[in-house]
């Protein structure tokens, strides 16, 4: 073998080594640990500095006792809620399969608890560790977002991901009961309220990189992570 050749191909794997490591955020990793909820949906998860995150959207029906947490299809149920309560996108099962189910802050803050067991809804503490762990809220959203235009609507702006969260865009039902932003919005409850009627959330754009730190009303119907106690 000659010296020339042996010489190229280190420099050839030296530049490789530099490239990849240029391109892997130092803050995360991706884990072979799943977590498994009430209702046996198993969930991967990602290491993010000292956090341990779901990286999928909760899809339980039950509380972790047991109880049923009710399905809401009918638009004028929404908007007086003060218990908690779960829906499909559109009243779609479908959705329910990529982008998890949408619940109202009262089921998240219900004491029977949506999380699996050892994790709980994260704080808005947590939220804002996370968010500063990987950039701060200019560029954090861009680092937790699915990449490409398969889930997210075009341009999807400054989606690398990352971070392993693979945030994806499960949209909204507002108070009201209509639906909206699919494809273009992902809302994440924190256990956090702010008044009577509203509470904190973590909200994702398909055309922003930055994380919205948002009062949303508590009869919203949002998507959830959680993280591990």
């Amino acid at each position: 073998m000659s010296k020339h050749f042996l010489m190229t191909t280190l420099l050839t794997a030296f530049f490789l080594l530099v490239f990849l490591s240029c391109e892997k955020d130092s803050t995360s990793s991706k884990d072979d640990e799943t977590v498994t909820d009430i209702d046996g949906n198993v969930y991967k998860t990602v290491t993010i500095g000292v956090q341990v995150w779901m990286a999928e959207n909760l899809k339980t029906i039950h509380y972790r006792n047991g109880d049923a947490i009710p399905c809401v299809t009918n638009i004028t149920e929404c908007e007086n809620l003060t218990t908690g309560a779960y829906c499909y996108y559109g009243n779609d099962p479908n959705n329910a399969i990529t982008y998890g189910h949408l619940y109202n802050w009262y089921a998240v803050n219900d004491c029977r608890t949506i999380a699996p067991a050892g994790w709980h809804i994260p704080s808005d503490y947590e939220w804002q560790t996370l968010v500063d762990l990987i950039g701060g809220d200019e560029v954090a959203g861009g680092k937790m977002k699915e990449t490409g235009t398969s889930h997210w609507n075009s341009p999807n702006t400054g989606a690398t991901n990352k971070s392993g969260f693979s945030a994806l865009p499960g949209g909204v039902r507002i108070n009201s009961g209509y639906y909206g932003s699919m494809g273009e919005y992902a809302g994440f409850w924190s256990s956090r309220e702010c008044g009577s009627y509203y509470a904190w959330n973590r909200s994702l754009y398909y055309d922003r990189s930055e994380v919205g730190r948002e009062r949303r009303n508590k009869n919203f119907f949002c998507s959830v992570r959680c993280v591990r106690n």
